[in-house]
């Protein structure tokens, strides 16, 4: 068996995922269409991108990471199924969406997490490398939050807004407040956060070795998303056993405490020591050199399938 995996080249997650599946899993992997038995269009969205002749005589496999119902094409996702042999996607919510939309069969397979990149470092020695005071209180969100079209339109899915009142309530309790920030297309809460007079850092674009550092140098990571697949951030965030809280959207559910999923605007809540070590030992389950054997599992299903 042999699995083509197209990849985005767009400097976001899938292609992450891409590299460390092809890591993983070279012993199935080809880069080849030709010598592929199955397809997966691991960017969905791209999938103009592979001529019909392959997806017409291939088994097509088709990732949806998350819908945003406001943006949701019902015709292109229509014109792609007619390819699909099965669709993955990372959690329960995007199974409900998409479930209505097609008759082709579905399975939830959770992404993995990099134990040898998200684990945790020392703090103290995080902030002292990246110069951030210690002295301050730091609030971490590291997913871009503006729409490009404009690069000031808040990205709602994101919850930009949701989580400027997030920070405003831990203001109120934290005079020392300094919030950290990441990704790109982060205009948006930038500017929110200049009219609420809230000190940040903001590091564009950051390389992995230095995010790390940034997860580590975080008080408490913020998740205010309306809606995801993962986010990724929450599977890094409690691998490094970094205190965090998120609105009930993707895997949150599966890997955070329960006391730790609620909505962030309108409750504040710091996560207890327990909250961390449980947040951490439900993370590991994810490991990548076990987790990736149920996505060999789905894909030689679906190859022995007539």
């Amino acid at each position: 068996m042999k699995v083509f995996t197209l990849k985005a080249n767009e400097n976001w997650h899938s292609d992450i995922l891409y590299e460390e599946w092809k890591k993983y899993t070279n012993d199935i992997h080809t880069d080849d269409p030709n010598e592929a038995d199955i397809l997966w269009l691991l960017p969905a969205w791209q999938w103009r991108l592979l001529p019909s002749y392959f997806l017409i005589n291939k088994k097509v496999v088709v990732t949806v990471h998350h819908v945003v119902p406001e943006k949701f094409n019902k015709a292109e996702f229509s014109q792609r199924d007619i390819y699909v042999q099965k669709y993955h996607v990372p959690c329960k919510k995007t199974y409900d969406f998409i479930s209505r939309h097609t008759n082709k069969p579905i399975e939830i397979i959770g992404y993995w997490l990099n134990k040898d990149l998200w684990s945790p470092i020392n703090s103290k020695l995080a902030r002292k490398e990246l110069g951030i005071p210690e002295d301050k209180y730091i609030v971490g969100s590291f997913q871009r939050d503006t729409e490009g079209h404009d690069l000031k339109t808040p990205k709602l899915e994101k919850g930009p807004d949701l989580f400027i009142e997030c920070i405003k309530n831990i203001k109120k309790d934290k005079d020392n407040l300094c919030i950290l920030l990441g990704g790109w297309r982060r205009q948006y809460v930038i500017k929110r956060l200049e009219e609420e007079n809230i000190d940040y850092i903001y590091k564009k674009l950051a390389p992995r070795n230095e995010l790390k550092k940034m997860y580590a140098s975080c008080d408490l990571y913020v998740v205010s998303s309306r809606y995801e697949g993962g986010p990724q951030a929450i599977m890094e965030a409690a691998g490094m056993k970094v205190p965090i809280i998120s609105t009930d959207v993707g895997v949150a559910n599966n890997i955070l405490s329960e006391s730790c999923v609620f909505n962030v605007a309108q409750k504040l809540y710091y996560p207890t020591t327990e909250d961390i070590e449980k947040s951490y030992e439900n993370v590991l389950n994810y490991d990548i050199e076990k987790h990736v054997e149920k996505y060999v599992d789905f894909f030689k299903g679906i190859h022995e399938q007539s």
